[in-house]
């Protein structure tokens, strides 16, 4: 695992420019008999109802801070230093080699390996979804690979992007005229803040003697359950104009009687509510995510996992669906 993990940090893969790195995984994995959509891929072994695992390809651009080459794996002691190691290479090369070693008794498993998790795009597992199941089957629940500490994220909130504007009317700075946007989009900024909703950027007036008549801010939402209520509820509250990116990235969460909560119970793995969004956002199905690593270390500079979290991982993930599949 450690090794092909190097080699998947050699290749830049940014979202949306996964092709070399799918390229490199088809050929690899070639006697795992690999499908392809784009640049995700998914493998299928098994019959019976389907269990998914799934873990993303892609990365975020390296950050300013790195004092390593992002795109060479550097080993001190037990870590692994390079973009993505963490987020999300790990959770990729411990579910391959879990897939590799694990036979099921009575299901499908399918592993998908994904691009554009990173940007939400709708070029990743969305799209490869419908494919995954016209060849496999119709998808009973899933696994997704995410740094979790190889705690079992139970819960997950979803994602909504605002686009606001606040409406003045331009006048002379110095004599105190017109409406000035950014006073009027105040109150709202503050009604965003005070209901636990970031304010992230914002942008207004033309020149420092100019009223300005427009002001623009954005709003990073995360939602628990489904967005367009969380948006109704906006709408009614605040007097800017609003307007959501997307609506498609709800919150999900898996019911404590579900036999994947059930197999983590009886591990002993503990379960917590995370506030990251991941794949689970695309899934119509119940999913629980988990994986080595630390969410923590995730975009940061000099991000590494250790290579004893790739073993316990896959530890973790074949336990997991032997115990998935006896209580099935």
């Amino acid at each position: 695992m450690k090794q092909l993990l190097q080699e998947l940090i050699a290749i830049p893969s940014l979202s949306g420019e996964e092709k070399a790195v799918a390229d490199f995984l088809e050929d690899r994995l070639q006697d795992l008999h690999p499908r392809r959509q784009g640049n995700n891929l998914w493998f299928v072994k098994g019959k019976g109802p389907v269990i998914l695992l799934d873990a993303h390809l892609d990365t975020v651009k390296p950050v300013s801070g790195w004092t390593r080459d992002p795109f060479q794996a550097t080993l001190e002691e037990d870590r692994i230093y390079g973009l993505g190691a963490n987020d999300d290479g790990g959770s990729v090369v411990s579910l391959i080699q879990a897939f590799r070693q694990y036979t099921p008794q009575n299901h499908t498993l399918v592993l998908s390996l994904s691009a554009e998790e990173e940007v939400s795009g709708r070029g990743g597992l969305e799209a490869a979804l419908p494919l995954i199941e016209a060849d496999a089957g119709p998808i009973r629940c899933g696994i997704m690979g995410e740094p979790t500490g190889l705690q079992m994220a139970v819960s997950e909130r979803g994602l909504m992007v605002l686009d606001c504007t606040a409406m003045g009317v331009s006048g002379h700075a110095a004599r105190g005229e017109g409406v000035n946007a950014i006073y009027e989009a105040l109150p709202d900024i503050d009604w965003f803040r005070s209901h636990g909703m970031q304010v992230t950027q914002i942008q207004a007036g033309t020149q420092h003697n100019v009223v300005p008549d427009r002001c623009r801010f954005v709003v990073d939402v995360r939602t628990v359950g489904d967005n367009q209520a969380v948006l109704d509820a906006v709408l009614q509250a605040v007097r800017c104009q609003v307007e959501a990116r997307s609506t498609r990235l709800n919150g999900s969460s898996i019911g404590v009687g579900h036999p994947l909560v059930k197999a983590a119970i009886t591990l002993g793995i503990n379960r917590f509510s995370s506030p990251t969004l991941s794949n689970q956002a695309l899934c119509k199905f119940p999913t629980v995510k988990i994986g080595p690593g630390d969410s923590a270390r995730s975009h940061t500079a000099d991000e590494y996992i250790c290579e004893g979290e790739l073993q316990k991982g896959l530890e973790i993930y074949l336990k997991l669906l032997e115990s998935y599949e006896n209580l099935e």
